[in-house]
């Protein structure tokens, strides 16, 4: 796990420099994929966590960066549950306040596959009990559609964990978005 969590912070660190670097001397055409925008997403979550298994849905948003025309990052706050682990026990509901990076794979068409990577803290939250709480890391991957000049809808997969004491819980994630651009 240890190696893992090293991976993800190293892609982080690398992506960072990288769009950095590249976004110090833009071209004129790279000035028109460059900007903040707004992101909302919605979704199902399928929970794995200590041999207890439940589904609930999935909201969140953020505020992003795109650095090039290949290279954005955002800032994002999903919520997942209230999930039912055990019949007779209170419910479990897992928060993350994450900072991503994404890379966008050129394609000359409507549709942009993306792969991504974040990091963060990640609040698991029993009512009536122990929490689950911890840094958290994602991997993403799902494609772009581009609606307008400044409204992408997103739809990917993500994997989601909270690093916490015990049993780590984790997340298969399916949702959809839309990116508004500014």
């Amino acid at each position: 796990m240890n190696m893992l969590k090293s991976s993800i912070i190293a892609l982080a660190l690398v992506g960072t420099v990288a769009g950095t670097a590249q976004a110090a001397d833009p071209t004129p055409d790279s000035y028109a994929a460059m900007g903040f925008y707004l992101r909302g997403d919605i979704g199902w979550s399928f929970l794995e966590w200590a041999n207890r298994d439940d589904n609930e849905v999935l909201v969140g948003g953020g505020v992003g960066y795109r650095i090039n025309d290949n290279l954005r990052t955002d800032l994002r706050i999903d919520y997942a549950g209230p999930y039912d682990i055990v019949p007779s026990a209170d419910d479990f509901s897992i928060t993350t306040v994450l900072g991503n990076i994404y890379y966008d794979i050129p394609m000359d068409a409507v549709f942009t596959p993306y792969l991504g990577a974040g990091v963060g803290y990640g609040w698991g939250t029993v009512e009536g009990g122990s929490d689950k709480d911890g840094m958290a890391f994602a991997l993403m991957a799902g494609t772009s559609i581009s609606l307008s000049d400044t409204i992408d809808l997103d739809v990917g997969y993500r994997f989601r964990e909270v690093l916490s004491s015990g049993n780590n819980p984790m997340e298969h994630q399916i949702s959809t978005g839309i990116r508004f651009g500014f």
